[in-house]
């Protein structure tokens, strides 16, 4: 074989695959992560100050990617439970690829949120139940995860302290994802009992998961004190304890909104009003333990980048977590008419895009080639066969 041939087998598709079908047998939840940051991008561009309509049809355009990649990834997800079982099921006792499964209702928020944001001017209030029939699903996916995966952590996976890493966070996280979502869903219902109790719901799941993920990063402060940073490959978990910090203040600034109006048409007018300060007040104070953990994040992935690090899916970390925060910022400007939110989060959604548009090109040169497709519960001897 000549050299030019050898060159060019190697810049084939899925050139590092024995077969296309071996990107289905490889293929994991991580993959979920794709939509979460272009899910959230698309969404961040939309709530930018000034309403710059050029951006908004970007943000719209994205969505509508982010809609693609999310039915891709299902369906070859499911293929791979379909004709590789044997070695799908042997995610559940991995200890750290099963924590992606959070990540599929995450994706899937934020395919429902935009559908909130870019459907109705598209669509008109037809698409209003499928978003709320969407929206419930995502809920029921998120419980699942946010007490499954724990509960496998627990009986059937090996976990040690030092090797513990930011991604515990994903399954619990998820729920208040769905709570972030949720608020956006309520005004959107014609009904006065289906606001109330979507709203209700959104602020359970809120409770079902902040006060879970704030424990988890305790555990994780003590760990980086006692065994200091994870492993390179890790590198970007750093960014991933400042999601369940800004989604908890952007779900609470976004459930707050139409707390009032909503409580009132139940007769709880004075509780609404009190629920609504309440919710400013607390996206605020995340807001601030979030500004500790971005600050200590960029610094983390600094001394990470000096030392250098390989490209991997893992990547995806750096755009949904500071997206969240992205948006919480930009939601706390609107409501404390604040200008320095309103720059802040601008400049927060540019450093997203930035980030975005650098990992999605090394996620699309990787898949191309198909270096990306490996499934640690094969490749890896952690992965127990239960």
């Amino acid at each position: 074989m000549s050299r030019f041939a050898i060159i060019n087998k190697g810049n084939a598709p899925l050139a590092a695959l024995t077969s296309p079908l071996e990107a289905v047998r490889q293929f994991t939840p991580n993959w979920f992560a794709v939509t979460m940051g272009t899910g959230i991008l698309s969404l961040a561009l939309a709530q930018l100050p000034g309403d710059i309509a050029a951006l908004r049809t970007l943000g719209e355009a994205l969505w509508l990617l982010n809609i693609g990649l999310f039915a891709l990834f299902s369906v070859m997800y499911a293929s791979r439970w379909l004709l590789f079982f044997d070695e799908a099921r042997q995610v559940f006792g991995h200890s750290t690829v099963s924590m992606f499964f959070g990540t599929i209702p995450m994706g899937l928020a934020t395919v429902i949120s935009g559908l909130l944001v870019y459907g109705p001017a598209r669509w008109g209030t037809a698409i209003v139940p499928l978003a709320e029939a969407l929206w419930w699903l995502d809920v029921a996916m998120a419980l699942a995860c946010g007490v499954l995966i724990p509960f496998m952590m627990f009986t059937r996976q090996e976990h040690s302290i030092e090797k513990m890493t930011a991604v515990w966070l994903l399954p619990v996280v998820a729920a208040e994802v769905a709570a972030a979502c949720g608020g956006l869903l309520t005004p959107h219902l014609a009904a006065a009992d289906s606001q109330f109790t979507v709203l209700i719901t959104s602020y359970v799941l809120w409770a079902y998961s902040v006060p879970v993920a704030l424990s988890i990063l305790v555990i994780l402060l003590l760990r980086l004190a006692l065994h200091k940073l994870p492993h390179e490959s890790m590198a970007a978990s750093s960014w991933l304890a400042l999601g369940p910090i800004g989604t908890g203040a952007l779900g609470m600034l976004v459930m707050s909104n139409e707390a009032p109006v909503i409580f009132a048409a139940h007769g709880l007018a004075s509780l609404g009003t009190v629920v609504a300060g309440i919710g400013v007040m607390v996206g605020t104070l995340f807001w601030g333990l979030g500004l500790w953990w971005l600050a200590l994040a960029v610094l983390i992935t600094a001394r990470y980048f000096k030392q250098g690090i390989e490209f991997n899916l893992g990547w995806w970390a750096f755009t949904f977590p500071l997206g969240v925060y992205a948006l919480a910022t930009l939601k706390l400007g609107a409501s404390l008419h604040l200008s320095f939110f309103d720059v802040f989060g601008t400049g927060l959604v540019a450093l997203l895009a930035l980030m975005w548009s650098v990992v999605s090109a090394r996620t699309l040169a990787g898949a191309y080639r198909g270096h990306l497709f490996v499934s640690p519960c094969i490749a890896s001897s952690q992965c127990v066969r239960r």
